[in-house]
């Protein structure tokens, strides 16, 4: 019988028990669903009127209108808006705190340790409303100030130990070429920790763009708010479900859409930035590309040299 390095290959009985676990689960799946789906389509007595199924067509004949799909577009744009600004804000805070978190001077770096535990410590629904309360900015910017240092932070971190991971020979070698610490950092150590380090923070955007959500709460018309609450205020509570379906379905493409383009750009840089497209090859003459392969050429020969 064959092996694997952590556990044995199962045999026949374990095949077909796993097969009929399988089966039945599938089953269960199903008969599930059936369930919930016939639940839906069911009729339902609400003071002493009887109100169609969720799936009947008088439930969803607003979404006929184009002004509802102007309403629900303004939604879209509110979300992606704050959203797009936040990760702005929080990439360029990040890489601030990364480079202060990462600072050989004591009194820069321990300060910015405490702050980024405060904020990464700071649940953001409450950041958002202190942020409101305190310095009445309005919703948008209460939102977006809060995203920004929330999310901040953990990119922040995200940089840090892409830093800290790079071989102790790239630092070296930029030294040994007449570098200051500082130019090192930032001209051959940090580009290769953010190249490293982007599906991770990516990822982290694609948190950012859910928790725009929490702009419910201060009264910022995003896609929840505006048609959970004003378009249901005005339509009626009949659309509950349909306008539920709507706002999951749009949420769940531009979740699953910035999702798809994270496993691309991770298995793009999985092996240190991917391909070189055809017919674009590095400028030789470009004084980084220079500074780059000097560095990695003088650390693979640092790591060559080095004790055995």
């Amino acid at each position: 019988m064959s092996t694997s390095v952590l556990f044995d290959a199962p045999g026949p009985r374990a095949r077909r028990f796993s097969l009929i676990l399988s089966v039945v689960s599938l089953i269960l799946i199903a008969a599930l669903t059936v369930w919930v789906v016939t639940l839906l389509a069911a009729p339902r007595e609400s003071g002493g009127i009887t109100l169609p199924g969720m799936f009947d067509a008088s439930r969803w004949d607003i979404f006929v209108d184009p002004e509802v799909w102007t309403s629900i577009g303004r939604g879209v744009v509110a979300t992606l808006q704050a959203a797009a600004v936040a990760a702005v804000g929080a990439l360029i805070l990040g890489v601030v705190l990364s480079l202060m978190r990462s600072s050989a001077i004591g009194w820069v770096r321990i300060p910015t340790a405490w702050l980024i535990e405060f904020l990464r410590g700071m649940p953001v629904l409450l950041m958002m409303l202190f942020i409101l309360l305190v310095a009445s900015t309005g919703a948008f910017w209460a939102v977006v100030v809060a995203l920004i240092l929330y999310n901040g932070t953990l990119i922040g971190e995200i940089l840090r130990a892409g830093l800290v991971a790079l071989p102790r020979g790239q630092r070296e070698a930029a030294l040994s070429v007449g570098m200051r610490e500082f130019q090192s950092k930032m001209l051959v150590e940090f580009p290769q920790a953010f190249r490293q380090m982007l599906p991770i923070i990516v990822a982290q955007l694609v948190v950012l763009l859910k928790d725009t959500s929490l702009g419910y709460i201060v009264g910022y018309n995003e896609i929840i708010r505006n048609n959970m609450n004003n378009l249901l205020s005005f339509f009626g509570n009949r659309y509950m479900f349909s306008m539920f379906v709507v706002t999951l379905i749009i949420y769940l493409v531009i979740n699953l859409t910035l999702s798809w383009f994270a496993r691309w750009l991770s298995r793009r840089t999985a092996s240190g930035g991917g391909r070189v497209r055809r017919g674009k090859a590095a400028d030789p003459t470009n004084p980084a590309t220079l500074l780059q392969v000097e560095a990695t050429a003088a650390a693979r020969q640092s790591e060559y040299n080095g004790p055995r």
